[in-house]
This record gives structure tokens, sequence and C-alpha cells, in this order.
């Protein structure tokens, strides 16, 4: 069995704008923006710089990504955890994505809560 963290959580929404400026009056958050194929996303942070997630809008790269809060749980064997959420009744809902060394992909669990698996070295 491999090993898993929570690492990572992004808020995916139609307007982003919109739902950051809400955190930062709700929570107090910052915003830094992450530049996108024409629009910003961005990385939200808390009074003390802590990164909480991010917000992106629910367009181009990710258009088929659920709207809501998704938790990135981060696994030391991606191949494996994969196969096994397919294989126990999961389905993805998105292809596998690489940025750099790292690999992730949507997963809708059997309830309909959805996540993210990723790994840094695949």
């Amino acid at each position: 069995m491999s090993d898993s963290t929570d690492s990572w959580r992004d808020l995916t929404v139609n307007d982003a704008v919109a739902v950051s400026n809400f955190y930062q009056q709700v929570l107090g958050w910052t915003k830094d923006e992450v530049a996108m194929d024409g629009y910003n996303d961005f990385i939200m942070k808390d009074a003390h710089g802590n990164v909480m997630g991010g917000i992106c809008h629910r367009k181009g790269s990710n258009q088929s990504v659920p709207v809501g809060w998704i938790p990135y749980f981060t696994t030391d064997d991606f191949t494996r955890a994969y196969e096994a959420a397919i294989a126990s009744g999961g389905q993805a809902l998105t292809d596998v994505r690489r940025h750099g060394t790292a690999s992730f992909v949507y997963i809708k669990d059997p309830s309909g809560a959805s996540f993210a698996l990723y790994s840094d070295n695949q």
C-alpha cells in the first residue's frame, strides 16, 4: 500500500476573480496571480503567508474539473493508486496530466466525491 498525504486543494469555479475576492473579504486571504492561457488563476495565502490552495477558473484545461474544493492527495505510487481507484469503482474525470515531473488526475469516488491523485516523481 502506498503512503499518501493531503498536500494541496483547489477551488474550481466559473468566476475565480469574484470567488477569490470573497475569500479575501471573509478570511483575510491574499492572492497571487498565476498566468494561464489569457486569464489568471490564483494562489491563496492566509495572513501569515501560508499557502491555503488555489482558486481556478473552470475553463481551458480545467473545463472538466468539478466545481468545488478538490483535495489533492499525494501518493508515492501514482500508477498503483490510479489503477486501484478505477478498479474499486472510481471514475477518472480527466486524462492524466503532467506538469514537469509531476502527474495528476481528477477522480470521482463511488460516493460521488471528487479528489485529485498527485505524484511529483512519475
